[in-house]
C-alpha cells in the first residue's frame, strides 16, 4: 500500500505521483522530481531533466487531466505562480536558523574567498513552505538586508573534496538561490553555511542573458533558451 499525505498524494521515494483527475497540492522546491515524461507532460513551472519532470519554481503541484483533443493522452504537471506580494508587507521570519538547519539563501556578493548570502527560508523542506513567502524566494529585486538573516559561505565550505581548486565565481553568481546547511551560528552579524554535499548548491539561477537555467551536471547549468552552459556548484535534484 502506498503512503499518502493529507492531500491524497502518493509518495514513492522522491517522486510525487498525483491522480490524473485531481489537483495535487504537494509543496515542492526547485529541482524536486514530480513526475516522469512516460506518464505526464511538463507544464508551466517545470522542466524535463533525464526523462524526469522537475520543479523549476517553488509552489504546489497541479495536475490537469488530458483533454479529449490531446494526442498524447497524458495529464499535465505544472506549478502555478503565486501572485506577487507587496514589498511594503515584509516577510516575517519566525524560525531562527539553528545548527544543521537546512536553508534556502540568495547570493548577494561573491568574493575570492567567500560569498555573502541572505537566508530566505529556514528548514527548507517541501512540507514547511509558507505560500506567502514563495514569491520572495524567487524575487531578485527584494531588498533582503532588512528582512532576512545574513550568512557567509567560505570557499572551504563549498564542497567536500578538492577544496584547494574551488573558484568562488565559478560556483556561484549574485542572485543565485542556494540550498545549504548551517554549520555555525557565527557572530552577531552572520551565520556560517556550507554547500558540502550532493544535495546542496544552486537550485535556481539565471544566465548572463537573464534566462532560467536547468541543471546539466554537478558543476554546470544550462540556459533553457540558448543552451549556453555556465559553471555552478549545482544541487542534485531530490
Amino acid at each position: 500500500m502506498l503512503d499518502r499525505d493529507s492531500n491524497g498524494v502518493s509518495l514513492t521515494g522522491n517522486l510525487l505521483q498525483t491522480s490524473t483527475n485531481t489537483l495535487g497540492m504537494a509543496k515542492v522546491l526547485p529541482g524536486d522530481i514530480i513526475g516522469s515524461t512516460t506518464t505526464h507532460l511538463a507544464g508551466p513551472g517545470t522542466h524535463v531533466y533525464d526523462s524526469k519532470i522537475c520543479a523549476s519554481i517553488i509552489g504546489s503541484v497541479s495536475t490537469v487531466s488530458a483533454s479529449a483533443s490531446s494526442k498524447s493522452g497524458k495529464p499535465t504537471l505544472s506549478i502555478p505562480r503565486v501572485p506577487s506580494r507587496s514589498l511594503s508587507q515584509p516577510l516575517k521570519l519566525t524560525t531562527l536558523p539553528a545548527l544543521n538547519s537546512i536553508v534556502l539563501c540568495r547570493i548577494t556578493r561573491v568574493q575570492q574567498r567567500q560569498a555573502s548570502a541572505s537566508i530566505l527560508l529556514v528548514d527548507a523542506s517541501p512540507t514547511t513552505l509558507v505560500p506567502e513567502s514563495l514569491t520572495h524566494l524567487t524575487s531578485t529585486t527584494a531588498s533582503s538586508e532588512d528582512i532576512y538573516f545574513s550568512a557567509v559561505l567560505r570557499r572551504e565550505d563549498v564542497r567536500l573534496t578538492e577544496k584547494d581548486k574551488i573558484v568562488m565565481n565559478e560556483s556561484f553568481r549574485v542572485g543565485d538561490i542556494v540550498r545549504a546547511t548551517v554549520i555555525s551560528l557565527g557572530d552577531e552579524k552572520n551565520y556560517y553555511i556550507s554547500t558540502g554535499g550532493n544535495e546542496f548548491g544552486v537550485v535556481i539561477a539565471r544566465s548572463e542573458e537573464g534566462n532560467a537555467m536547468v541543471p546539466a551536471s554537478w558543476k554546470e547549468m544550462k540556459d533553457a533558451v540558448t543552451g549556453r552552459v555556465e559553471l555552478r556548484k549545482v544541487a542534485k535534484p531530490v
